[in-house]
């Protein structure tokens, strides 16, 4: 079947729901009916990866629904699987610790999961929690239990069997070692530090391969005809040596690999290490795409990989469903967090006006607090554009918190220079009194910006930082904390600083930042929590107390004056430069001696902010026949699949 025929078939299964009419008499079991090209699967897998709390992103969680539904009404044995990172990434998943996207996924009918590394997100005793809620298995071959820095046995069962009618398909799971760096390294350790659970990681990739292998080795053991990996590894460089890529090579026996990880788009085929063709496939995420492996009674097999259909086709139950658990998670935005006795503004207090991205402010010093404390940061950024609201004095909300930090950008720990935090702060204050979204507010340092100075910072056409001019610097007198003795210390160029801030700034030089960027810093904690999840953690920290009879649980202290505690001097008039001023430097800043590897397509900053909690994505109805004739085959079809392989024989 071509890539146009099978994407024609899975439209017109999706057109016929959205008007209320079976598919089924429009396909055949065997190829043998008037077209024997809309052949319907013996069996299907439909995948999706991560999908971060995106329930009515892309396909929405109930149109997934409808599609599984629809692969049933035809008869053909179907599968619903997540190559992980389902539970974070949104403010339903935050404000229910994950627990709302498991009723989700239970709902529509999940059969297997794997874990990603953002299930880990909300501890381990959470995580632990999450699994046992969920009313499908997860999987995994190389999560294990840890004794003296060795594996010693698996957590999860290492592959799955499911008789899909006569066929018997294992999948077997496979979950990034990055987890413990992409989530946070002391969920997998005991008390003293030790690790008490780990991936099979080692420098050469060895211990994920081998532990895969015994799981397909078991599974082919125990009769599985086709094996499928269910992998949460990804195509990014920086994920070596445990690029699904490099994994796929090595492995005997398989047949297909859904990924995730990366958010990648793909649909392609590889071989294995018996040079057979393995099908691999990853839909991206927040349900932009759907994909689909099927099988076939002749031994065939198809994969492909579908963005949404043109009219949206809800399972009404599942919308239902989903419009009750957003009715719980108002709730949850209306809950109080803590008390402040005080406005934490982004606003001037004498003018009114917004001053979060020209000066210091007290909602600023927090944030960028958060950040530090909680990634065990020498320094944190927060630019100015990234604060978008005020926490105003008395009760606040999770909502409100949400209101702060809306983007969903994810923190980030890395090693710099000292000469990159400096080109950062010139950077940042460049049009200093004027407003630039890359303004930083900061924590662990203090610095000067002499405004009537010009700034030494090379900006190209794409409003990229390009290097220093070769100029004094406005941004003088830095002075870092040192963390032992609490004083302040002059910022040292050559050293190794840890900087926390998020993914938008550090990986994705978002704001400009190209001194930043995966290829200009040591990345040591990647992507470990959403912004607002970093806030309302480090709030949930601070002690609480009794206010005019009221108990609260934490309450805010140490943030009293609007302006901030002086991190950051604004001066307008500055004295003469010594007769001998330290030069400026002539090259852009230097990297760290050993950066981690970029991926080969940075991951994106995100190009628009996580939805409004509680405003869902309206369906377009269809309007009777006079809908249908206006619908041409050409808009639902395009771009239907991104590639489509099938393979006629059977292994």
């Amino acid at each position: 079947m071509s890539k146009k025929i099978l994407a024609l078939a899975v439209a017109l299964i999706m057109l016929f729901a959205a008007f209320g009419v079976s598919a089924a008499p429009f396909f055949t079991r065997d190829g043998e009916g008037e077209d024997p090209e809309f052949e319907v699967p013996y069996a299907a897998v439909i995948f999706t990866n991560d999908v971060h709390c995106g329930i009515e992103d892309g396909w929405g969680y109930s149109q997934v629904s409808t599609y599984k539904k629809l692969f049933q009404e035809l008869g053909t044995h179907t599968l619903l699987v997540d190559a992980g990172d389902h539970v974070q990434g949104g403010p339903v998943g935050t404000l229910s610790r994950g627990g709302y996207i498991i009723d989700i996924m239970n709902f529509i009918g999940y059969d297997l999961a794997i874990p990603g590394n953002h299930e880990f997100d909300y501890g381990m005793d959470r995580f632990f929690e999450l699994v046992e809620h969920a009313n499908y298995p997860y999987i995994a071959s190389n999560f294990m239990h840890y004794e003296n820095d060795a594996p010693t046995e698996p957590v999860f069962d290492t592959y799955k069997m499911f008789e899909m009618g006569e066929l018997k398909v294992a999948f077997v799971g496979i979950s990034t070692p990055e987890s413990i760096t992409k989530s946070t390294p002391v969920y997998f350790q005991n008390e003293e530090g030790e690790y008490i659970y780990g991936f099979c990681q080692d420098n050469t990739g060895d211990g994920v391969v081998e532990a895969a292998q015994a799981a397909i080795d078991a599974a082919r053991a125990e009769g599985a005809e086709r094996v499928v990996v269910l992998g949460h590894c990804g195509i990014d460089e920086q994920s070596s040596p445990w690029m699904s890529t490099e994994i796929i090579p090595r492995l005997h026996g398989i047949d297909a690999f859904i990924d995730g990880h990366s958010h990648s788009t793909f649909c392609e085929v590889l071989e294995d290490a018996d040079g057979n063709e393995v099908y691999f496939g990853q839909t991206g995420t927040k349900l932009a795409n759907v994909g689909t492996l099927m099988f076939y009674e002749d031994g065939s097999m198809e994969m492909g990989i579908y963005p949404p259909p043109e009219i949206e086709v809800p399972d009404p139950e599942t919308v239902e469903f989903i419009d009750a658990i957003k009715a719980q998670y108002e709730e949850l935005l209306a809950e109080v967090i803590a008390y402040t006795p005080y406005d934490l503004t982004v606003n001037d207090p004498e003018t009114g006006e917004r001053a979060v991205r020209s000066k210091e402010t007290n909602l600023g010093d927090l944030c960028a607090d958060a950040y530090r404390t909680l990634l065990g940061a020498d320094i944190a950024f927060v630019n100015g554009g990234g604060v978008r609201a005020n926490l105003n004095a008395g009760e606040f909300t999770f909502g409100d918190v949400l209101s702060v930090h809306p983007f969903g950008n994810e923190a980030c720990l890395v090693e710099v220079t000292g000469q990159q935090i400096l080109d950062a702060l010139e950077m940042g204050s460049r049009v200093c009194p004027d407003e630039n979204g890359g303004f930083l507010q900061v924590s662990g340092l203090t610095y000067e910006i002499h405004t009537d100075m010009p700034a030494n910072v090379i900006v190209g056409d794409d409003k990229m930082w390009q290097g220093p001019a070769g100029i004094p610097y406005r941004v003088q007198n830095v002075m870092v904390q040192n963390p032992e003795t609490r004083g302040y210390e002059p910022l040292d160029l050559e050293r190794t600083y840890t900087l926390a801030s998020h993914n938008y700034m550090l990986k994705n030089q978002g704001d400009g930042f190209a001194m930043f960027g995966t290829d200009n810093v040591n990345i040591i904690l990647d992507s470990v929590m959403i912004d607002n999840a970093v806030l309302i953690n480090y709030v949930q920290t601070m002690p609480g107390g009794e206010v005019d009879g009221v108990m609260y649980d934490h309450i805010v202290e140490g943030y009293e004056d609007p302006r901030g505690d002086g991190r950051i001097v604004i001066v307008e008039n500055t004295e003469p430069a010594p007769e001998e001023p330290t030069p400026a430097p002539a090259e852009p800043t230097p990297a760290p001696a050993e950066p981690t590897p970029a991926p080969a397509e940075p991951t994106p900053a995100p190009a628009e902010p996580t939805p409004a909690p509680g405003d869902p994505i309206a369906p377009v109805p269809p309007t009777g026949t006079a809908a249908l004739a206006g619908i041409g085959f050409t808009a639902l079809v395009s771009g239907a699949a991104t590639v489509l392989f099938r393979r006629r024989n059977g292994k």
